[in-house]
């Protein structure tokens, strides 16, 4: 769960033109503030309020900063499904009557209970990004065609991750994997792969216990190599997922990592087709 302190902040309404300084955007995540940006354009001014990739996300503290921010914003984006609860309360107490806020989880049916990793599947991030065409130009119409065009160019950079994602799943659909957390579910929801040992993942994720049960059937998969690929958390560390990656690194059975923070210096797309090209590697093609 994570830990919060809020610390309510009242700040003015933005009075400025929109376009004076850049509508002002907050994202909660700093992959939501990467589209934001892409689609946005000179037009908006974004702030990235988890961004730090050696941060623990589950261990975030809300600042005066933050609290701030939020309530000079136009327009608000978090991720939902109880991944960034902390954001909700900050919206209350940080009450704004003109306000557009985009839970992106809603725009894609995932609600609580859900694998809330949703950034991981290429649909959402283009939900996300026509949602946020939309409110831009509400707040902003006469700029309409250039949040347009832009968003036109967002599609188009997809197209080569839709490609690389169709081959690999020729190649891989059936093939049985594992991972010390669901952060990558719906990624390997979209190459058609096996996943394994999902009761683990989840207590992990919800900083549990998994059984003795759990454990011993995934340390099992691992020494028999069951499964052919690891998936670890590289952001979020945890004693018994340390266990499982140094396991499979014994047992001679790939491991890659994905984050739960974008990486400094890519874009969103980047760094999809970086995870996408590290499967590809681990599991290459047969002669």
């Amino acid at each position: 769960m994570l830990r919060l302190t809020v610390i309510a902040a009242c700040g003015l309404l933005w009075a400025m033109p929109a376009r004076a300084q850049g509508i002002p955007i907050v994202a909660a995540e700093n992959f939501y503030a990467d589209v934001a940006r892409q689609i946005g354009g000179s037009g908006v001014r974004v702030t990235s309020i988890l961004s730090n990739p050696d941060q623990d996300p589950h261990l975030f503290e809300v600042s005066p900063a933050v609290a701030r921010a939020v309530s000079g914003a136009r327009i608000v984006a978090y991720n939902g499904a109880d991944y960034d609860p902390w954001m909700e309360k900050l919206l209350t107490a940080a009450r704004a009557g003109q306000r557009r806020v985009i839970v992106v989880a809603d725009l894609v049916g995932r609600k609580s209970g859900d694998n809330p990793h949703i950034w991981y599947d290429p649909r959402t991030m283009e939900a996300f990004a026509h949602a946020l065409a939309d409110a831009l130009t509400a707040e902003d119409a006469g700029h309409k065609g250039d949040y347009q065009q832009r968003l036109a160019r967002f599609e188009a950079s997809l197209l080569p991750i839709d490609t690389k994602i169709t081959a690999l799943r020729q190649r891989l659909a059936g093939t049985p994997a594992t991972a010390t957390e669901p952060v990558f579910g719906y990624m390997f929801a979209a190459l058609g792969m096996e996943v394994r040992n999902q009761r683990f993942q989840l207590a992990v994720m919800n900083n549990t216990e998994p059984s003795a049960a759990e454990i011993a059937a995934f340390e099992n998969d691992l020494r028999t190599h069951a499964v052919k690929l690891l998936v670890y958390n590289n952001q979020a560390s945890d004693p018994i997922a340390i266990r499982m990656e140094r396991l499979a690194h014994a047992s001679h059975i790939p491991v890659i990592g994905a984050a739960e923070t974008e990486p400094p210096g890519k874009t969103w797309q980047e760094w999809m087709m970086a995870e996408l090209d590290a499967i590809d590697k681990a599991l290459p093609a047969k002669p």
